[in-house]
């Protein structure tokens, strides 16, 4: 097989980037238009950085080969610890395992109570406020929702104002993340105050469910993760709190964000919805698929995890090019979606190309909002069952009217919106 060694980005253009103290997107965005989907970039390191948007390749390095291209330490580490989001190896396998079977099937069938209930809760809150005129902040109020949902699934019970003051922590850290010192013990000390709340919830959760076997739901995630530690050592109650606050992070914080940007694009494009909500009846089979390209399509332009990092453990060939052991590589779900020769138009928001037969490219390594192969989200079903059912719940009935919209997005674990979201609600008809 013939190779060329990946297309290098100008170490004068990455010089610039610095000077400038641009985003790491804008570099990796000006790699792609310059050197390819494949692209490599000198940031200082014995071989070039790899960025990796080009389906193929895309498939090779997450779906194909993950045992070759390795997931390292992550970067919620500080937050999650020995976690299944940051666990590497056999004790990553043993934990995916472990999981798994509670978010596909009949695992998910359990949930599907809890997840109503917690839409449910949301929509009384909000005729409250479109009865009342109260503004409210359209973010703050989808972070609440999520974390009600992941917790109603972890332990049986629906969050109650204190816990959820507490794991308001959560969000907080993982948006200081990219900015805390390097130093692990540094790092630490920064968000001591947050991390003391997070595990004063946690280990108040963990005992409770050793007390109830089950809340008014019937058990929870945590109850499956108590009993593994009755035959698995390894399931520590440090580990079963990291197992918790990863499922917290990742079942909350990734939808929540999504919604938002959902009804921020919803606002840029009012037609949207209509056409949504004109796609059949009010439980229909019809609705349910509009509203969900909603979702897809919201995820396309702003995927839960818009970078992937892995790490080449050995010499391999990757769409005709070289990788050598040791190099550092970024998949970027967030450039892939937005590939015009993959996307026409990528930059306009239009869920049809997700109910129009062959308006969308069918390579898996196309789209991938939630990662691919071996780690991908576990929760990737669950998070779209809440979100449509929210929407069921929310989008027939209530008009949002910002009273400002965040200008430009912040790139740390996801991509978030720069600003805040007030809102006042109104009623889509008459109540």
């Amino acid at each position: 097989m013939t190779t060329e060694t990946v297309p290098l980005l100008d170490p004068a253009d990455v010089a610039r980037w610095r000077a400038g103290g641009g985003e790491l997107v804008e570099l990796l965005a000006l790699a792609r238009a310059a050197c390819g989907p494949v692209a490599g970039i000198p940031l200082g390191g014995p071989q070039p950085t790899v960025l990796v948007t080009e389906p193929r390749a895309v498939q090779h390095v997450l779906g194909q080969y993950p045992d070759r291209y390795v997931k390292r330490s992550h970067r919620a580490r500080l937050l999650v610890g020995d976690g299944v989001l940051s666990a590497t190896g056999d004790a990553w396998k043993r934990q995916r395992r472990l999981l798994q079977s509670q978010f596909t099937g009949p695992g998910m069938r359990r949930y599907e109570q809890r997840i109503t209930a917690a839409a449910r809760h949301t929509a009384e809150r909000w005729a409250g406020c479109a009865a009342s005129g109260e503004p409210l902040d359209i973010g703050e109020e989808l972070r609440r929702f999520a974390l009600d949902t992941i917790w109603r699934a972890l332990t049986g019970h629906p969050l109650d104002a204190g816990t959820e003051a507490e794991l308001a922590a959560i969000p907080a850290v993982v948006a200081v993340l990219p900015g805390l010192p390097a130093e692990a013990a540094d790092a630490r000390q920064a968000v001591a105050g947050e991390l003391a709340r997070i595990d004063a919830a946690a280990h108040r959760a963990i005992e409770a469910a050793r007390r109830t076997p089950a809340g008014p739901d019937g058990p929870g995630l945590l109850h499956v993760l108590l009993d593994a530690a009755v035959e698995r050592p390894e399931y520590t109650d440090t580990l079963i709190r990291d197992e918790l606050v990863t499922l917290l992070m990742a079942g909350h914080e990734t939808t929540a964000t999504t919604l938002t940007w959902l009804y921020l694009l919803l606002d840029a494009n009012p037609k949207a919805r209509g056409q949504a909500l004109a796609a059949g009846p009010a439980g229909s089979a019809e609705r349910r698929e509009a509203l969900l390209a909603l979702v897809q399509e919201t995820l396309r332009l702003y995927p839960s995890a818009w970078i992937l990092p892995r790490h080449a453990a050995e010499d391999d060939v990757l769409a005709g090019h070289p990788i050598a052991a040791g190099t550092d590589l970024l998949v970027s779900p967030y450039l892939t979606h937005r590939d015009p020769d993959l996307w026409p138009d990528p930059e306009r928001f239009d869920p049809t190309r997700f109910t129009t037969p062959g308006a969308r490219p069918t390579h898996p390594g196309a789209y991938y909002p939630f990662g691919l192969g071996a780690r991908a989200c576990l929760g990737l079903q669950f998070a779209l069952r809440e979100s449509v059912t929210l929407l069921e719940h929310l989008l027939p009935l209530h008009t949002v009217e910002f009273a400002s919209v965040p200008t430009g997005a912040t790139y740390g674990i996801t991509v978030r919106p720069d600003g805040p979201t007030p809102a006042v609600l109104g009623w889509a008809h008459p109540a």
